[in-house]
């Protein structure tokens, strides 16, 4: 059969399920994908129970095996599971003996990762200058005029060394330009607007009073923690969980946009690799994109696009293909559609829309597609020389974790336990922009104090011989002890950062 000799790989791959013909399952007729091709990219998709997160679990754990270290999302809190050994049962058996797997509970070497530290997890904690004016507008939901602006206000700081570690660092930057004393620094390069600079202090007060100043500040985490293996050879599983923020969508898809921008970045070409250095899941990819402007899918396309050639597999996870845009999913070689649902008419537009979007098979993929079981999915992978694979309907294996939540006793103890935990625990307030320009301010009102005391006093002492010395705030203002104090807000005291995707930093090293 044309489709059993489509799956024949030679090199080593991950084994996904059997194939499912003609109402039957055949465990003789394995799908797989060729490890060599998992940084070609990759789509898992299906309706809300059709057993995405489980079809993630179990590529997750065959990666691992084969020393290549994931990063997953965990939106719900069930994927803490992978950590220990699954429990054996009669669904368990029955599924591994009709796909012919040899099924044995397994843990995987896995970190626990948490956005800010709230929730259980080692923090992660971006700061503000890393994270970059386009990502950031994203999150703070400003339009593209202010999106420009704010991309002034950070190539403002980035030039006079005005570290924006945090929320209030930014705060301050914004406050100075639009001061008195601030408005002549931006007027060579376009100059920042009264009112947008408002609309922006105004985005950043409702953010931090939704509690979500926690996320940006130091240490800042370092994304090479996500290539690390285990000593025994097995890849590292890092779990970011999201339960805590699952009420925050734009916040952590945009972060974990950065997690991703951050990892290109900073790792070196590579081009073709015999397994990727790290495979990262998307998991609710659809609320990356809604509402995206063409400048921020145009970054969100050329990371996808060249972020392979550093040995990064990207894995969009998501209801249906359609929410991905055409350019991105254009980059991704491997497919897992699970079911989907033809209730409405949006449905099955989605439906007939997810077709097209497949080779064509010696299925009816319309029909095939509403009629899946859970566990059950359509799969068409790259093979080892690159080209599509024939369209397989599969019946998945069961993930040899346990498919669940670890207890909260053990998931805390395995996060305190972590050797990265004493590197990100404790946060840091160190003095970058705000504390700089809160001592240059105080400096210069002191200096100013002193010169209108000098001042006050040769006034008194002119009136006294009859002359007139001009009024006090002329001299104070005049003096060029306070001109000078003024510039000195604006001195260059560093050096400019240098930014790559998204307006996000490069990592110092």
């Amino acid at each position: 059969m044309e489709i059993v000799s489509g799956y024949a790989f030679a090199g080593p791959a991950l084994d996904l399920g059997a194939l499912l013909w003609d109402g039957q399952c055949l465990p003789d007729a394995q799908i797989r994908i060729p490890l060599a091709m998992l940084n070609r990219h990759g789509l898992v998709a299906g309706a809300t129970g059709t057993g995405k997160t489980k079809t993630l679990q179990l590529i997750a754990e065959q990666l691992a095996a084969q020393g290549v270290p994931v990063f997953l999302a965990d939106i719900k809190g069930d994927v803490s599971g992978i950590s220990v050994p699954g429990e054996s049962g009669e669904k368990v058996a029955e599924r591994a003996r009709e796909v012919g797997q040899t099924w044995e509970a397994t843990g995987f070497p896995s970190e626990f990762y948490a956005l800010g530290g709230i929730g259980t997890g080692i923090p992660v904690r971006a700061t503000i200058t890393s994270f970059g004016p386009v990502l950031l507008s994203k999150v703070l939901q400003l339009n593209q005029t202010q999106e420009q602006s704010l991309g002034l206000i950070f190539h403002y700081a980035d030039q006079k060394g005005l570290e924006l570690v945090d929320l209030k660092d930014l705060r301050a930057v914004v406050t100075f330009l639009t001061s008195d004393e601030g408005k002549s620094e931006l007027k060579g390069i376009g100059g920042l607007s009264t009112v947008t600079a408002g609309v922006i202090l105004r985005a950043l007060t409702a953010f931090e009073a939704r509690g979500m100043g926690d996320f940006f500040g130091e240490p800042e985490f370092d994304t090479s923690e996500f290539l690390r293996a285990a000593p025994d050879g097995r890849g590292f599983v890092s779990v970011l969980e999201l339960p805590a923020v699952q009420d925050k969508p734009q916040l952590f898809s945009t972060f974990l946009m950065w997690l991703l921008a951050d990892l290109y970045n900073d790792l070196p070409e590579v081009g073709d690799v015999e397994k990727p250095k790290l495979v990262f899941f998307f998991d609710e990819a659809h609320l990356l994109f809604n509402g995206a402007s063409k400048a921020f899918l145009e970054s969100i396309t050329q990371t996808v696009r060249l972020i392979r050639s550093k040995g990064v597999g990207v894995f969009f996870v998501t209801q249906t293909p359609k929410d991905v845009p055409g350019d991105v999913l254009a980059q991704l070689g491997n497919r897992v559609q699970h079911a989907l649902r033809a209730f409405t008419p949006d449905d099955q537009k989605a439906l007939k829309a997810t077709v097209r979007t497949f080779p064509n098979s010696a299925y009816d993929l319309e029909e095939t597609l509403t009629a899946l079981g859970t566990g059950e999915a359509v799969i068409t992978v790259l093979s080892e020389k690159g080209a599509p694979t024939p369209v397989a309907v599969t019946r998945l294996r069961a993930p040899e974790s346990l498919m669940g939540p670890v207890e909260a006793g053990a998931l805390e103890g395995a996060v305190k336990g972590s050797l990265l935990y004493g590197r990100y625990a404790e946060a840091v307030d160190r003095e970058s922009a705000y504390e700089k320009l809160t001592a240059r301010q105080a400096e210069a009102e002191e200096a100013a104090a002193a010169v209108a005391a000098a001042a006050e006093k040769g006034s008194a002492k002119g009136a006294a011989k009859g002359g007139g010395s001009g009024s006090v705030v002329d001299q104070v203002v005049g003096s060029g002890i306070f001109k000078s104090l003024a510039r000195s807000l604006g001195t260059q005291i560093g050096r400019e950062i240098s930014r790559s995707v998204f307006g996000t930093a490069r990592r110092r090293r």
